[in-house]
């Protein structure tokens, strides 16, 4: 007998020809798993996967970042365009270039969307030590400060041997591939290890085709889903990013449309149903609109789809209300589906979705609940063209006429992505998604940064989509790097830079928490310490331009719709950029959230803030 084939490379070489061969499949539809990789080079991998991926650059397509936080977002925004289907890879160097990945691998991990990150690492023979960049721990010699990485991972390895990538790499990328229990991957690579060279077997580079399972409901629990939903009187569906990921929008539609249950979403979920659907009551919780608020108040049976019940959508436990609330949660991680005590049904959104539709023929909710919810959804209506309204085209617009300004603009096949600040309450309550794809609101870290990489991402995944980003000035500066990439890789995506001058919802949550707005503008300091002077003379819009993308100025309504129309035909990156008037958001919240109060306080702010407080938070359940 033959001894197996094998070829021999570096292990960087083995890891990036593995990576390029490996696929998924749902429902019959092959997408490449690691369809391309972000990476900045420095000491601990330029030698390593630098090489590799020169080496092998036309089976791995490489993406040239300038922040290393920023390429994980990138890498995020496109997994949760492509519903986790497809992921890509991040490498970066040993050092500064590997804990700036912490950010990003926690957002990954926490709205459960693969991405695998490759940083460097020291010596593992120890031969050369310590390096540059590396981190001596006095007990523990095989710490580094990838070790960071551990509790934002979901899988994390340091392969100190070549042959040990033959285990870890399945491994990794039985976790990317997951439909439940997915997030960061971490291989973290020692240097040296990347350049060893081993005898690899063929068959670890064979094409493999990761299958995503669609785990149907358990009959007995199906049966008693059946039941609470036949037996209430006010059923409410909350949706949740995981009717997104198991592309079960039309099977939601379908039960909508057979039983009446009406559907309010979360920041992830919202798109589930089209905008203009009946049922559609749009978000829900501490950002939701009045309607859903409303309804959830009462609901008697609350339908958890795919939802990981943040404390923004139950407004901190306090949201829903009737007596005898129970919950049934439809979800393909059992540690979701049991939150609030509830019945589950663990299983994929879209097989639930038909078997929950099958099972309950015949059944629907009663007339008079249909009519109170459409009439509830009307007024809101309303409410939302009078927050888009500009009464004089000749004004400086207000954050919600942005919005509104935008709406006349995009098509249904727009993305228009967020993640921080005031724009995702506003977005939450007011944005009409037009498709399952649409509203990209990273929300479950809500972190700064995220918009402007995110939207490379999803421009990289849908080629022919024209991208928002939308971003205060707050969160620009926080990181608006990536710009350059979109000039150098010609993504034109659109930015619209809405200038408030400082922190607009951290500003307005200092204030009803007595903490008097508090470091939360960008102004002048003035005599008595505090920020309360004139605007900064900062021109962001210049920094935009500097960096490469063309800049279109709005000062008045009219020119905002004129500019937004220019950017969305242009085909470079573009950004619109308006100074707002106030107020920053037009709408109040429906519900409350909890950001505890100073207990005992000398400024009369901080009294009145607690007693407030301490009156919401008497609303609080435990449901049990």
């Amino acid at each position: 007998m033959s001894a197996p084939a094998t070829r021999r490379l570096t292990t960087a070489q083995a890891l990036v020809r593995f990576l390029a061969a490996q696929y998924t499949e749902r429902d019959g539809v092959r997408h490449r798993l690691i369809a391309g990789t972000w990476g900045i080079f420095g000491h601990g991998n330029v030698a390593g996967l630098g090489q590799a991926l020169v080496e092998y650059r036309e089976a791995m397509p490489y993406h040239q970042g300038r922040n290393e936080q920023a390429m994980v977002h990138a890498a995020v925004g496109h997994a949760r365009h492509l519903n986790r289907l497809s992921a890509q890879a991040v490498t970066t160097s040993i050092g500064p270039g590997a804990t700036n990945l912490v950010t990003g691998a926690a957002l990954a991990t926490i709205n459960r969307l693969p991405v695998l990150l490759l940083p460097g690492d020291y010596f593992a023979s120890h031969a050369a030590d310590p390096l540059l960049q590396q981190l001596e721990h006095p007990v523990e010699a095989d710490v580094s400060v990838n070790d960071a990485l551990r509790p934002v991972s979901r899988y994390f390895d340091r392969i100190t041997r070549p042959e040990a990538l033959l285990t870890s790499a399945l491994n990794a990328v039985r976790v990317l591939s997951d439909p439940a229990e997915t997030g960061a991957v971490t291989l973290a690579l020692p240097q040296d290890v990347q350049a060893q060279a081993y005898d690899w077997p063929e068959e670890f580079f064979a094409d493999r085709v990761w299958r995503v399972r669609r785990p149907a409901p358990d009959p007995a629990e199906l049966a008693e889903a059946v039941r609470a939903i036949r037996a209430a009187a006010r059923p409410l569906i909350v949706a949740g990013g995981g009717v997104h990921h198991s592309e079960a929008e039309p099977a939601l539609q379908a039960l909508v449309d057979a039983t009446g249950i009406p559907v309010a979403s979360t920041q992830a979920g919202k798109g589930a149903l089209r905008h203009d659907h009946p049922a559609d009551l749009g978000g829900i919780g501490h950002t939701g609109t009045a309607v859903s608020d409303a309804l959830a108040r009462t609901a008697d049976l609350v339908i958890g789809v795919g939802t990981r019940y943040s404390d923004f959508t139950t407004a901190s436990a306090t949201l829903f209300q009737h007596p005898g609330v129970r919950f049934l949660n439809l979800n393909i991680t059992a540690f979701d589906a049991h939150k609030l005590a509830a019945a589950t049904l663990v299983c994929d959104a879209r097989s639930g979705l038909v078997a929950l539709t099958d099972a309950l023929a015949g059944h629907r909710v009663d007339a008079a609940y249909e009519t109170e919810y459409r009439t509830g959804r009307a007024r809101w209506e309303e409410a939302v063209e009078a927050a888009f309204r500009a009464d004089d085209d000749s004004a400086v617009p207000t954050q919600t006429q942005v919005l509104g300004a935008l709406d006349t603009v995009v098509g249904d096949e727009d993305v228009v992505i967020n993640a921080a600040g005031s724009l995702p309450g506003d977005l939450h309550k007011l944005w009409r998604a037009r498709s399952p794809r649409q509203y990209h609101l990273e929300y479950g870290y809500s972190c700064m940064g995220y918009e402007i990489p995110a939207a490379l991402g999803v421009r990289q995944a849908a080629p022919d989509t024209p991208v928002w980003a939308l971003v205060g000035d707050g969160t620009y500066l926080m990181n608006p790097t990536e710009i350059v990439t979109a000039v150098q890789e010609n993504l034109p995506v659109k930015l619209v830079l809405v200038q408030n001058h400082g922190y607009a919802s951290i500003g307005g949550l200092s204030e009803s928490v007595g903490a008097e707005r508090f470091g939360t503008d960008y102004r002048h300091r003035v005599a008595d310490g505090s920020f309360t002077g004139a605007p900064l003379p900062v021109d962001l819009a210049a920094n935009a331009a500097s960096l490469g993308m063309d800049v279109l100025r709005a000062k008045t309504v009219r020119e905002l719709r004129e500019a937004l129309s220019t950017a969305r035909a242009a085909t470079r990156p573009t950004c619109v950029y308006v100074e707002t008037a106030p107020p920053g958001t037009a709408l109040p919240a429906e519900a409350w959230w909890d950001v505890p109060v100073a207990e005992v306080s000398a400024r009369e702010a901080a009294t009145q803030a607690r007693a407030a407080y301490e009156r919401a938070v008497a609303d609080r359940r435990r449901h049990l």
